[in-house]
């Protein structure tokens, strides 16, 4: 405890651990006197964050430690218990209690899980399609913790008119609906003032 020092290593965190923390520390056997406060909280080992622009394929990566792998469970956070994005079993997909939103647009980066990658490909992406994903992959002897990715879908940049179903033609349509009229009164105003000029020129030649 060189210059004081009394930090405090705490090895192998885990949730369980989030709380607050003080430092009390005694001097020449006296009353112990309250020296720090510290809140600590504790991530996700594995949390990871992917943003995607909308129409994209997404990959969400997921990794197992071995391949002796008997099913992997793809899940999001805001749908029914009972509901998931994937479910792989026994080399075939597991159909039953799919999300419908999900059906024919997820698949597995590798189904022979090669390595342990059980990767997740969404495709074509849409902002409904934002929200934290969970990966779970049941082994033999054992099953792994859930890992968490978080995917952000955002409009592509600079797409006009996003929310209309032609795809923004539709502001375009109406800039050149307002043009239009605009063109037309300026030629209007050059034809009269080229008018006015013509017949004072013409005045003053007679």
């Amino acid at each position: 405890m060189k210059d004081g020092d009394t930090s405090l290593i705490l090895k192998n965190v885990t949730n369980n651990d989030i709380g607050t923390y003080q430092s009390r520390s005694d001097w020449m056997k006296q009353s112990c006197k309250l020296i720090s406060i510290i809140y600590l909280t504790v991530d996700p080992p594995d949390q990871k964050n992917i943003t995607a622009e909308s129409g994209q394929d997404v990959t969400l990566p997921c990794r197992a430690p071995n391949n002796n792998i008997r099913a992997v469970e793809w899940s999001r956070a805001d749908l029914k218990e009972e509901q998931h994005v994937l479910l792989y079993r026994d080399d075939q997909f597991v159909h039953e209690g799919q999300h419908p939103s999900f059906k024919n647009r997820v698949d597995l980066q590798d189904r022979q899980m090669k390595d342990g990658d059980v990767s997740l490909i969404l495709k074509d992406v849409t902002i409904a399609d934002s929200g934290t994903y969970k990966c779970h992959v049941f082994m033999s002897g054992t099953n792994n913790e859930p890992i968490s990715i978080t995917l952000i879908v955002v409009d592509p940049p600079g797409q006009p008119g996003g929310h209309t179903e032609d795809g923004g033609k539709k502001d375009g349509s109406v800039g050149l609906k307002v043009g239009l009229p605009v063109a037309v009164f300026l030629l209007f105003v050059v034809v009269v003032v080229v008018f006015l000029i013509y017949r004072k020129h013409q005045k003053g030649v007679l």
